[in-house]
């Protein structure tokens, strides 16, 4: 009998969610005109509704935004948002109001370039069935900037230390892309533009295979942070067959049996304003329905 799908394409790995990026900000306010007002996006309505910190609903993850000196990721998030006319017009009329900070936006080809009051810059995408899958709303990557020379080693790092598929791209095989969740990613592009020193910003993922890739960080020093029963934390990507270190970045890591895990979230329709109010339009889908597939 013909084989009429590709199994391979549905497998993940042993990191089945990237969940959140977290960066901090000094200034709240700033921080909810650029994700909620400028981008469309959504406070968290029930965890972190003080001042001294905000979640941000993407979908099905987050930006977490606690007070702080300000973090930068060396490199961009992407995220995939509906509507790229409204999404301008909500960054223009923010703009005023972020006026001395390096908030700044322009139009590329297939995406957006919006960066926030501290200089994070996010690449925003219109939902493409072809590149992001069912995603309607989300964080399909996120891409650091890594030292030439880098990306082979940490192409090896993540199989045989996390368990995390990754793959080589980019032709001269300068791009490391590591399957983190369902059409998520990882990816470290080699750069010959300095960075800065690693700040201390986090991404974190939910594995299955929770206590092997910890006995193998713990055996090489590695593990940076001992949270909880369910999470775990490192900093240093290293080379597996040298123990070179070839980038810093911290990785939250969850179990999967994390009380939060695939915690409910609501997104809403930035479109829907008390002007425009219609019942049943109130939140934005994450993803797109069966039916296309």
């Amino acid at each position: 009998m013909p084989q009429p799908f590709d199994r391979a394409a549905e497998d993940l790995g042993n990191s089945i969610h990237l969940e959140h990026v977290n960066v901090q900000v000094p200034d709240q306010r700033l921080a909810t005109l650029f994700y909620v007002a400028g981008l469309g996006l959504t406070r968290d309505p029930y965890l972190m509704v003080s001042d001294t910190n905000m979640w941000v609903n993407v979908g099905k993850s987050q930006f977490h935004l606690p007070s702080g000196k300000s973090q930068v990721l060396r490199g961009h998030t992407a995220l995939v948002i509906p509507g790229r006319e409204a999404l301008l017009r909500r960054l223009a009329s923010v703009a005023p109001k972020l006026e001395g900070t390096a908030f700044a936006f322009s139009e590329h080809n297939d995406y957006v370039e919006a960066i926030c009051p501290w200089g994070n810059r996010l690449r925003v995408h219109e939902p493409d069935a072809a590149r992001f899958g069912p995603i309607m709303l989300g964080i399909p990557h996120v891409e650091f900037e890594v030292p030439v020379g880098t990306a082979k080693g940490i192409c090896a790092f993540y199989p045989e230390i996390m368990g995390i598929p990754a793959s080589l791209h980019n032709g001269d095989g300068t791009v490391a892309r590591v399957k983190v969740g369902k059409q998520q990613y990882l990816q470290f592009r080699e750069s010959e533009r300095k960075q800065p020193e690693f700040d201390g910003h986090h991404v974190q993922i939910y594995i299955t295979d929770f206590s092997g890739p910890y006995r193998r960080l713990l055996e090489r020093d590695l593990i940076s942070r001992e949270d909880n029963q369910y999470q775990y934390r490192f900093v240093d990507i290293v080379d597996p067959a040298d123990g070179r270190r070839l980038f810093a970045i911290e990785h939250e890591v969850r179990s999967a049996t994390h009380p939060m895990y695939m915690r409910p979230m609501l997104n809403r329709n930035p479109a829907q304003t008390n002007r425009t109010y219609a019942h049943g339009h109130e939140q934005s889908p994450w993803a797109m329905e069966v039916d296309p597939y």
